[in-house]
């Protein structure tokens, strides 16, 4: 791209360009309409580091251009004009209350109309990151369990990526820095591959991690061959720097197969008898917490021997569960630091062993070995799923539960009222939802932008994917692209914002401006008439 000249002064408006920026910073932001006028060409977007600069402390403001949210949908999936390349789900937001917790919503877009790949959302339902990997009906690459995790006391994203077979993925984790860019790639080893069902980061600089297996066994009393194949779990835990396994188990040597509630039902596939889901650390120990959702329970593992420590649930369960407190079919089991268990109560089999899932809160008294029903968070209109779903207790009290594989996600308040209520469009899917803080810019990336010319006015199509920090654009012209100079203001309206430029210069571009007044990056200039 030219280079671009930044003249001292802006003929039309004898204001510097120092002053505008100021101004942009602390001028209201107007919301007009527009209509898409003429024709649109592609987008003009390059991969470059982004320009940034200080705002200084005081000026003018600028004239506000009229702008309108734009979101186009092509079916199921948002058809952007500043970036098509980008075929993510459309988000439908059913209710949205006051006093939402803060943070983005995290998760991932599989299985259905859109692309595949991770995603980040606002409390509006408005795309805020989406990294396109593959079409929706692609299962040999998928993004599952996005989530927001600290790698050495830093914000990292992290994802499984890979393929999706019999139930579990065959892929490794990525581990994306603030820009957007790879620090880290975690794989299984000794001959397993990584799996979809959980990744979790330690203050140790290790991961933990879910694997599969295969062996066989006389399954007959099962309903299976004399020499029959099943699966089995395995948690690693691998040191992210050097790859080194510091830990492995192995479901098949501590829980015998007749645990299983899943009926064998082909025997030309292999019977995946405990469904191993999540793990995470116990904080008050450092043991392990594991879920088996075709066992019914839940495991504390000694993280040295491997020993079970005790079960929760299933046939053999070493705790009494007061009323409420059964569940079935479970994902998503945590620990809590006061001791409490959360977990994804799915419910549904086959068979199904009631009308609707939940989110569950549980007490847990390991010296007694008794656990009661704390809270339980039932979804309007009711969702009965197999598969999929997460339970996320906030800092505020709110509760934050991903509906599996529904795409339904919700916010409950502090009382239990419902706050946020939203979905995924179609039949798209998502594995686990979460409300998270993040702030991230693409250090690779710029602005992109689209022009839709008009005989006496231009639209311009402004976007930024992944920058969670642009409050308003700054609409640039001149006669030529070297030669740019502000025009006027317009806020952020949603992922891509459309902004309306009467009598436009020959040459347009936009700067991303953060809530503080700083020039984030700015786009490729493109020709306006």
């Amino acid at each position: 791209m030219p280079a671009l000249t930044e003249p001292s002064s802006t003929p039309k408006l004898k204001l510097s360009r120092r002053a505008l920026l100021v101004g942009l910073a602390k001028g209201s932001l107007g919301v007009g309409t527009t209509a898409v006028l003429g024709g649109l060409d592609a987008p003009a977007w390059a991969a470059r580091s982004p320009q940034a600069s200080a705002a200084p402390s005081s000026a003018p403001s600028l004239p506000q251009l009229a702008a309108v949210r734009s979101a186009p949908k092509h079916g199921a999936q948002y058809a952007f004009r500043s970036r098509p390349d980008l075929k993510a789900p459309v988000i439908t937001i059913d209710k949205q209350a006051s006093g939402l917790a803060p943070g983005f919503i995290v998760t991932d877009s599989h299985a259905g109309p859109a692309d595949q790949g991770p995603m980040i959302l606002d409390s509006n339902g408005d795309l805020v990151w989406f990294l396109d990997l593959s079409a929706g009906t692609n299962t040999a690459l998928r993004a599952f369990n996005v989530q927001v995790q600290a790698l050495g006391g830093q914000p990292v994203l992290t994802w499984f990526q890979g393929s999706v077979v019999e139930a579990h993925g065959e892929g490794y984790y990525e581990v994306w820095g603030p820009g957007y860019t790879q620090v880290a790639q975690v794989k299984a080893q000794n001959g397993y591959q990584g799996d979809l069902h959980d990744f979790v980061l330690t203050d140790k600089g290790t991961a933990l991690f879910t694997c599969y297996g295969q062996a066989s066994a006389n399954l007959a009393k099962f309903g299976g061959k004399a020499d029959g194949l099943y699966s089995y779990g395995v948690v690693q835990e691998v040191d992210i720097n050097t790859g080194k396994l510091v830990f492995e188990w192995r479901s098949d040597k501590h829980v015998p197969l007749a645990q299983s509630y899943l009926k064998l039902t082909s025997p030309a596939i292999a019977w995946d008898y405990f469904h191993l889901n999540s793990v995470g650390v116990d904080p008050s120990d450092g043991n392990l917490i594991i879920s088996g959702r075709n066992t019914w329970a839940v495991y504390k593992l000694d993280r040295s021997s491997g020993k079970v420590i005790w079960q929760l649930g299933g046939k053999s369960g070493d705790f009494k569960l007061g009323p409420g407190a059964n569940f079935a079919f479970q994902h998503d089991v945590r620990r809590g630091a006061d001791g409490s268990l959360s977990l994804f109560d799915n419910e549904g089999g086959p068979p199904n062993e009631a009308s609707q899932s939940r989110g569950l809160f549980l007490s847990v008294d390991e010296a007694h070995r008794t656990a009661n029903l704390l809270h339980q968070y039932d979804h309007s209109p009711p969702v009965l799923t197999q598969a999929l779903g997460s339970v996320q207790k906030l800092a505020d009290g709110h509760v934050f539960i991903g509906w599996g594989e529904s795409s339904y996600f919700t916010e409950y308040g502090a009382n239990g009222e419902v706050v946020l209520d939203g979905r995924l469009a179609g039949d798209t899917e998502c594995y686990r939802t979460f409300k998270q803080v993040w702030a991230g810019q693409p250090t690779h990336e710029v602005p992109a932008m689209a022009v839709a010319r008009g005989t006496a006015a231009a639209t311009i199509y402004a976007s930024y994917n992944g920058c969670t920090d642009v409050a308003s654009w700054l609409v640039l012209g001149g006669p030529a692209a070297g030669k740019l100079s502000p025009v006027g203001q317009a806020g952020r309206l949603g992922f891509e914002t459309a902004i309306t430029v009467h009598a436009p210069p020959a040459y347009l571009a936009v700067e991303a401006i953060s809530s503080t007044g700083k020039v984030l990056a700015r786009s490729v200039a493109q020709p306006a008439h």
